[in-house]
């Protein structure tokens, strides 16, 4: 049996087990920002492109396009080209494909990504398949745009950046309605 002292001692460590833990569970998404920015990882774009829409013809930028299926997502989904070289200030339209390829509808959403993740800032997209859901019925595959801005004020030391993709099959949350196609 427990004395007194070693009952009090047990209730402290496990008061400060708590404390501990309610402390580390506010920390998570600073913690997570710092390690997104030491990896690169995860930059958001930036929000609608204020500036003085003047293209900077001096500097060119090469833009990287990738795409990936979350697990269990059986869609065909691409770009239509691997990368473009832009000019910073000017607006640029790259095309997704995605393809259902089942026997059934299904719903889809996309989550981008840029890195380096410190110039996400300068990343402006004006028109972009990921701010809706995607609807495709059995076997139909769509031409999806993005249509983009890469800001004049983005660091001159950067060359080079990826804008990626990931594709989600979100059916279950949001059943699509499956439409007549015969005649």
């Amino acid at each position: 049996m427990l004395d007194s002292i070693s009952l009090k001692k047990l209730v402290t460590r496990l008061l400060l087990v708590v404390v501990a833990m309610f402390v580390f569970g506010f920390a998570l998404v600073p913690i997570y920002d710092v390690m997104c920015k030491a990896f690169g990882i995860n930059g958001k774009t930036a929000g609608q492109y204020e500036g003085e829409q003047v293209v900077d013809t001096s500097r060119q930028i090469r833009v990287q396009f990738l795409s990936t299926n979350a697990v269990d997502m059986v869609w065909g989904f691409y770009p239509k080209a691997d990368e473009m070289v832009i000019n910073p200030g000017a607006v640029n339209e790259m095309l997704f494909v995605a393809y259902n390829p089942t026997d059934h509808p299904m719903s889809a959403q996309a989550i981008p990504s840029i890195a380096p993740g410190e110039v996400a800032v300068y990343f402006h997209k004006t028109e972009c398949f990921c701010f809706t859901q995607q609807v495709l019925q059995p076997g139909q595959r769509i031409e999806m745009p993005v249509r983009f801005i890469v800001d004049r004020d983005m660091p001159k030391d950067v060359k080079h950046l990826t804008l990626a993709y990931t594709l989600f099959d979100i059916t279950a949350r949001h059943p699509p309605v499956a439409t007549n196609t015969g005649g």
